[in-house]
């Protein structure tokens, strides 16, 4: 004969009731923290951006779909970085100046450094490879 008690059955509500809190807390702060599948830091191969002159001189254009971000410190000087954001992997999506913003948790960044301007991000942009020919940018 067993000398266990039967689990009441408020007991039984209860633990159900948080085990079901913590696994939706637990998938929450997976998905938060998570990279996004599928989402890389840039170009892998060489990429062909286009015209040159889409990227003013002293200011900056993010290419989202190749996850680029690319500035014209000077006139024929171009510096390209990652356009993923290093807090948490979402897409860069606005410029201002010389500042490329995400928009998922407000981290900014310097688009001619890839320095962190403003957080929650605490690393920088990666760089990447950036080429103009013949008028034309190609990244990665």
């Amino acid at each position: 004969m067993s000398t266990e008690l039967p689990a009441r059955r408020r007991t039984v509500l209860r633990g159900a009731a948080l085990a079901s809190v913590a696994g939706a807390a637990g998938a929450g702060l997976t998905a938060c923290g998570a990279k996004k599948s599928g989402s890389s830091d840039g170009p892998t191969a060489a990429t062909d951006l286009g015209a040159a002159t889409q990227v003013p001189v002293g200011g900056a254009r993010i290419f989202r779909e190749d996850k680029v971000v690319v500035s014209q410190p000077t006139q024929g000087s171009f510096k390209a970085f990652s356009a993923v954001c290093t807090h948490q992997g979402c897409v860069l999506d606005s410029v201002d100046g010389t500042t490329v913003s995400c928009p998922c948790h407000g981290s900014q960044f310097d688009a001619e450094t890839g320095a962190v301007v403003q957080g929650p991000a605490t690393r920088a942009l990666p760089t990447v490879k950036v080429a103009e020919a013949g008028g034309r940018l190609t990244a990665g």
